[in-house]
């Protein structure tokens, strides 16, 4: 084993301009994945804030007993996708739409009867923010005798589902394109020092050393490569979030599992670049 590092590190000391070209090639391809990944954590941030406000509106008969709805609120406490559920009465409701539309204030203020009726507000935990739970949570809301209508704006919610899923398909589809292309670009590097040492590994050939004792140093070579890069591009998504957040919009950065896995990720790559560049390139050999 010790051998299989020295030998991997000898390969960065005996070609270290090609070495470094290596690095900061895969660190350049990892940046532009890192990028695209600080849009998407950003756009999960946005959705998720905007998830947070999908709720249940339950508006109750009016004249229905306190009793009634004291009982009522518990039960639909205990569905297990509901995360709080709010009495609001009708005075609440009224003092509440003065504050808010401020252009109807007068008006609100010169009423005789109060017309809002009283409601319980329902939102939902974070795993249940989907149409299909929102749907479902309200049907069992209609099915209360003191409640008169259910509002919860289902095109709002179908539309800010296919949003989410379609973040989800294009981070998808872009994030692996961006590793094949790493892939790509490590494997040619460690096919140029495959090629570079073709005599030297004719020689170990001809003293008994197998293709796997040959191809372990080039592995470690890959994932050493592919590490360095992800740190690198980990380090150049913070500045580009430093400048955005400082000049641009407030924006958030990856945590450091996500930070990691990018990391983790360029070790994989680098990997699997080398395990496919080296076993194709040595029958060459």
């Amino acid at each position: 084993m010790n051998l299989v590092v020295r030998e991997s590190l000898l390969a960065f000391k005996r070609a270290p301009l090609l070495s470094a070209l290596s690095v900061t090639t895969i660190a350049f391809s990892l940046f532009v994945l890192g990028l695209f990944g600080l849009v998407a954590v950003n756009l999960q941030d946005a959705l998720r804030s905007v998830a947070e406000r999908v709720e249940v509106v339950a508006y109750l008969l009016p004249g229905t007993p306190i009793e009634a709805t004291a009982i009522g609120l518990k039960d639909i406490e205990a569905f297990p996708e509901v995360q709080t559920a709010t009495y609001v009465s009708e005075d609440q409701a009224l003092g509440r739409a003065r504050a808010e539309l401020v252009e109807f204030r007068d008006v609100l203020r010169e009423l005789e009867r109060n017309p809002l009726p009283a409601s319980i507000e329902v939102k939902l935990k974070p795993t249940f923010r989907d149409a299909d739970h929102v749907t479902a949570v309200a049907e069992r809301l209609r099915s209360f005798g003191f409640v008169d209508d259910v509002r919860f704006g289902r095109d709002w919610v179908e539309k800010l589902d296919r949003l989410r899923q379609l973040a989800a398909a294009v981070g998808i589809v872009v994030g692996a394109a961006f590793a094949v292309v790493a892939i790509i670009i490590i494997g040619t590097t460690i096919r140029m020092a495959v090629l570079q040492r073709s005599r030297e590994i004719a020689i170990m050939r001809l003293v008994g050393a197998t293709d796997g004792f040959i191809r372990r140093p080039f592995l470690l070579q890959g994932a050493i490569k592919g590490l360095l890069g992800g740190a690198v591009a980990v380090g150049l998504s913070f500045a580009a979030y430093a400048l955005i957040d400082r000049y641009l919009i407030q924006a958030a950065f990856f945590t450091s599992e996500q930070a990691a896995a990018i990391v983790g990720f360029g070790a994989l790559i680098g990997l699997l670049g080398s395990a496919t560049s080296v076993g194709r390139h040595l029958k060459r050999v």
